[in-house]
């Protein structure tokens, strides 16, 4: 039957012929640009993860870094490490003071503040500006 439509439809000599092509890696860049589009407007209105927006505010720039993602890694930038705030929130551990013992240890305050890793932040946070 559809094989029947498209003869008829040949057969009309009004349809006016179109032969632009688009390339295929034309269409795949747009895709990919709208992809990412949609992907940072859903990251910066989650109200999830919001360490890992933070740590990665621009998805665009970090499809750029091409950092792999170690398991360690993985696991602070989703509050899943051995955190203490995370192991007493499902009462592993009762004391939550960081090494510091400025204040509680939690992701936010290993990633941005705490002075006991100053040294590996400024390391992470030069090679982030090289790159």
């Amino acid at each position: 039957m559809a094989d029947q439509q498209a003869k008829e439809v040949a057969r009309i000599k009004s349809i006016e012929e179109c032969y632009i092509k688009i390339p295929k890696s034309v269409v795949m860049s747009e895709q990919k640009e709208q992809s990412v589009k949609w992907w940072q407007r859903e990251w910066t209105e989650t109200t999830k993860g919001a360490i890992t927006n933070a740590f990665y505010p621009k998805i665009e720039n970090r499809l750029k870094f091409r950092q792999n993602a170690a398991p360690k890694v993985t696991a602070i930038v989703t509050r899943h490490g051995t955190i203490k705030a995370y192991l007493n929130k499902y009462k592993i551990i009762g004391d939550t003071m960081c090494p510091c013992r400025k204040v509680l240890q939690t992701v936010q305050h290993i990633i941005f503040d705490c002075l006991l890793i100053e040294k590996e932040r400024e390391k992470l946070k030069a090679v982030v500006a090289r790159t």
